[in-house]
């Protein structure tokens, strides 16, 4: 009996020593072998990584340099890109006309009233670049006449002149 006694003992002193060991218990504490609460080893983290970055050791990420500029690291998703065969192209076709706003981010050009060479009437013209393919779905081009909007004819003429055009451009360019 005494031996079952004894048994019994040590489990209990065991149990009590593993017990003491643990970390973040009911009554607080790291436990003997300072193992932190989850918490604390994070707020431990983030003070040890900001020393780093203070010292020089790791970059910050915060900082930015002239050569962010150069990297390909934006978002696709928020970046626009504008075709500039097609975007040169229609500054080309129609020259006759005046440039009042340009948004190479956007892909907007829009243009003043101006008469066509060997025309009477006046046009102005917006043009929609929305995407960097050279197809005749990445242009839009919407014409107006003083006397109100012309057909849609006529914006297709001059959106099958623009890629005819950023076509030529792109050969050109190809043959350097």
């Amino acid at each position: 009996m005494d031996m079952r006694l004894a048994k019994v003992v040590g489990i209990c002193a065991v149990a009590a020593v593993l017990a003491g060991c643990g970390g973040g218990g009911p009554f607080g504490g790291d436990g003997l072998f300072g193992g932190a609460s989850p918490e604390r080893r994070a707020a431990q983290n983030a003070a040890q990584e900001r020393d780093l970055i203070e010292q020089g050791i790791l970059p910050d990420p915060e900082r930015s340099t002239i050569f962010d500029l150069f990297s390909s690291a934006d978002d696709p998703n928020n970046t626009v890109e504008v075709n500039r065969y097609l975007w040169n192209a229609s500054l080309e076709i129609l020259d006759f006309m005046p440039v009042e706003a340009a948004d190479p981010f956007s892909g907007v050009i829009q243009f003043g009233f101006g008469t066509p060479p060997g025309g009477s009437q006046a046009y102005r013209a917006t043009v929609y670049v929305q995407d960097p393919a050279l197809e005749a779905r990445s242009l839009r081009v919407a014409v107006q006449s003083r006397g109100g909007a012309v057909s849609r004819d006529v914006a297709r003429q001059i959106e099958d002149a623009i890629l005819t055009r950023a076509r030529q451009i792109r050969l050109r360019d190809s043959n350097l």
